[in-house]
Order: structure tokens, then C-alpha cells, then sequence
């Protein structure tokens, strides 16, 4: 198992420029810490992606990482998973429906999907919640 923190990483958003795809072979032409990323999404068998929720959606950070696989084509991931945390309840469905577009588009399974809003975060209940969910998977 690897755990990839892109919220501490440098990874520059798609530029739609197709490099990857016309001269690249498969490569972005940003230099960038997603060259970290990229092995892990050619080799995972299972994607978890983790994400708080400050403003209705996916991080910046997360979002562009995920975008990015666009030089590859898809993940080889055959699963997927999304755990959200926001302050504030009502704030998670544009982060899903990313996701879900994603998934269905790279035809990866969704293998669940947690939330967590205000008081729930942190909570033991919500933690029992997703280690149970974790051993499921």
C-alpha cells in the first residue's frame, strides 16, 4: 500500500495540450511532482481518494491529480473509493458527482463511498463507520 499526499505536492493542472498523446507517449510535458503520482495510478490495484470539502468540491490539488491521469488514459485501478470530510452538511455532492463522472468514464468500480459533516468528524462512531467499511475491502 502506498499513501500519496498530493495536497503537499506541486501538480499543475491538465493543460489540454496533448503532448501526452501526440509526442509524449503517454507523458505530461509539466515537470511536476504528478511523475511521483503517475506510477501509482499505472499499478494500483484499488484508488482511495481522500479529500476535506472547503468549498463544494474536491481540492484543488486532488482534483488536478485526478485529471491528470488523462496522459494515460485511465488508472489500471479496478476499484475505487471516496472519503469526504467537510464542516458542513450538504456540501459533498459536487465532489461525488466528480468522482462518480471519473469512474464511469475510466469504467472503474466504486467500491464505496464515506462522508462526514460537522460533529461527525472525528467522531467514534463515524471512526467505526470506516474501519468496518476498510475491512470490507
Amino acid at each position: 500500500m502506498e499513501i500519496l499526499h498530493v495536497g503537499k505536492m506541486k501538480i499543475g493542472g491538465c493543460l489540454g495540450c496533448e503532448y501526452c498523446h501526440t509526442k509524449g507517449e503517454g507523458k505530461c510535458v509539466q515537470k511536476d511532482d504528478m511523475e511521483k503520482v503517475m506510477p501509482a495510478y499505472k499499478e494500483a490495484d484499488m484508488i482511495v481518494f481522500a479529500s476535506p470539502i472547503y468549498y463544494f468540491d474536491l481540492t484543488a490539488q486532488l482534483s488536478a491529480a485526478m485529471q491528470r491521469v488523462y496522459a494515460i488514459g485511465k488508472p489500471a485501478a479496478k476499484k475505487a473509493v471516496l472519503l469526504l470530510s467537510s464542516g458542513s452538511a450538504g456540501t459533498h455532492d459536487g465532489a461525488i458527482a466528480t468522482y462518480k463522472g471519473i469512474l464511469a468514464f475510466t469504467k472503474i468500480e466504486d467500491a464505496g463511498i464515506i462522508t462526514a459533516a460537522g460533529e461527525e468528524n472525528g467522531s467514534e462512531a463515524k471512526l467505526a463507520e470506516i474501519r468496518e467499511f476498510a475491512k470490507k475491502l
